[in-house]
């Protein structure tokens, strides 16, 4: 019987004051690879594997890039954690440092407030804690999007400079929620994000984008998985491939740059060094 094969899913989380990120790679399914990427160096560094999901618009890293909070599920419903949790490890491991349990998907994952501070979807009871991170203003989200993925990539894209905008552009009407983050040279980099509705591979979330240029013309990235600007540069994901492009100037982009193939990757069971 035929099966067929998708590229990995790829989301990366920046850390805003360290040349430092956070790789989620998912594939197959149910498992879950987390690489430490050095971006002043472009060096890949696997962490740890989990069998299970980690819902990547649920986590965020912190602003120095040695933490960073996560959602997950194993379906182990009877265990401990109840068979989902929010998690705050040392970057890029899994093992936890604070670990709060719950029986449901409906909550769960947080922000980084700053380096020592986070704003939590909380859980149903905290299993863990180190004492290295406190609880700060609830109120500092502050405009509600509801359950699941959106209450935490929502607030995400607005702390790190994405502003949601209407979804008509140049006459055109565009499905989904539309952020727009303002880039060199009167660039535009447009994130698209759609729920359901999506093709095989892809998961109820999903993303595509455009780049509007200075003059108003839009390039159109369906297949652009994930894309941040970051460094002077636009990185983004595509087919499981990390690419970097440069703006020349407001009409012109430099050649995109593979920097790495998340293809090559089998699970590996490694244990976190702490």
């Amino acid at each position: 019987m035929d099966t067929k094969s998708f590229p990995p899913r790829v989301h990366i989380l920046i850390a805003r004051d360290s040349p430092y990120a956070v790789v989620i790679r998912r594939g197959p399914a149910k498992q879950t690879c987390i690489l430490g990427w050095d971006r002043r160096r472009n060096t890949f560094t696997v962490g740890q594997w989990l069998k299970g999901r980690i819902y990547e618009r649920r986590c965020d890293i912190s602003p120095d890039g040695q933490h960073w909070i996560y959602f997950a599920m194993n379906g182990k419903w009877d265990s401990e954690t109840g068979g989902c949790w929010t998690a705050i490890a040392r970057t890029p491991y899994l093992k936890a440092l604070d670990l709060a349990g719950q029986s449901s998907t409906y909550y769960g994952g947080g922000l980084f407030i700053d380096n020592r501070t986070i704003w939590e979807m909380g859980g149903d009871k905290y299993l863990q804690r180190s004492g290295l991170f406190q609880q700060g203003d609830p109120d500092f989200i502050t405009r509600y999007y509801g359950t699941g993925c959106p209450s935490v990539y929502y607030p995400r894209l607005e702390r790190d400079g994405w502003k949601m905008r209407g979804t008509t552009i140049n006459d055109t009407k565009y499905s989904g929620v539309l952020f727009e983050k303002e880039l060199p040279a009167d660039w535009k980099l447009i994130k698209i994000i759609h729920a359901g509705n999506s093709s095989e591979g892809q998961g109820v979330y999903w993303d595509e984008h455009l780049l509007i240029r200075k003059d108003g013309t839009i390039d159109t990235f369906s297949d652009w998985e994930w894309a941040e600007w970051a460094d002077e540069s636009l990185y983004y994901v595509t087919e499981g491939r990390l690419f970097q492009i440069k703006i020349i100037n407001d009409s012109q982009l430099s050649e995109p740059v593979c920097l790495h193939d998340f293809h090559p990757y089998q699970f590996e069971a490694k244990p976190a060094p702490y």
